[in-house]
């Protein structure tokens, strides 16, 4: 565990001492603020419930999106720099590299997703929603970029670079967004599989109606897990070879 915490806190650094980072998060909060105003708040006469559920379907798609420039530099920049290798002979274990990344970026996406909370804040002074609405909300958002910052941290494993880790990443997150219409033309039971593994309409509308939906929790949690086991034995791989 103290690996895990090390490559953590190695990769906050990371971020808080570069330009991409504050980049990155001075892009999310702009867009979701000229969102949220053009959108949620412009656009007539809404309850205090309906605006706050647009934000928070207007907020994933930044959320998104960062999660794939977060995620591209994770080991794709390890291996262009050279220091993969430094790593793979360091006494640290696979699963603690790729643990430590991805909880290094989480940590990251989820402060720069709180700072976004202001607009809510706003939307509860003006009218009456819950606060567990809020809070269930962005449980959603953090899910949601979790699953899209797994996705992201496999393909950076896979990819020879940071380009082509951002390519195949946007690639794979859009495959799994938009599995949710492919699910209307096909037939059943491909029907009820393309519906069950789509990352954003089915699993993440609960939580934009501020419902706590544990069906959906354990899906975003299983979808993390699988794609750090895959991107642990891709590493195990590249180790043997």
């Amino acid at each position: 565990m103290h690996n895990v915490i090390y490559i953590l806190r190695r990769e906050l650094s990371q971020y808080l001492r570069s330009p991409m980072g504050y980049i990155i998060i001075a892009a999310v909060l702009a867009i979701d603020g000229l969102l949220f105003n053009a959108w949620a708040v412009g656009e007539g006469q809404r309850r205090s419930g309906e605006v706050l559920e647009m934000f928070f379907y207007l907020t994933s798609g930044p959320t998104l999106l960062a999660s794939i420039f977060i995620a591209m530099r994770l080991i794709a920049e390890e291996r262009q720099t050279g220091t993969l290798v430094l790593i793979s002979t360091a006494p640290v274990r696979d699963y603690e590299l790729v643990l430590g990344k991805f909880l290094g970026a989480l940590t990251f996406l989820s402060a720069m997703t709180a700072m976004s909370v202001y607009m809510p804040v706003l939307v509860m002074l003006h009218g009456k929603v819950s606060l567990g609405h809020v809070l269930v909300g962005y449980l959603g958002l953090i899910l949601l970029g979790a699953a899209a910052l797994a996705l992201g941290l496999l393909c950076s494993a896979v990819a020879p670079n940071q380009l082509i880790a951002a390519i195949l990443g946007a690639a794979v997150i859009t495959v799994f967004v938009l599995l949710w219409l492919l699910s209307r033309i096909a037939s059943p039971p491909l029907e009820t599989l393309l519906g069950y593994l789509s990352i954003h309409d089915k699993h993440f509308r609960p939580f934009m109606r501020g419902i706590l939906s544990v069906q959906d929790v354990v899906f975003y949690l299983s979808l993390v897990y699988v794609a750090l086991v895959a991107t642990t034995r891709v590493l195990e791989a590249r180790r043997w070879r």
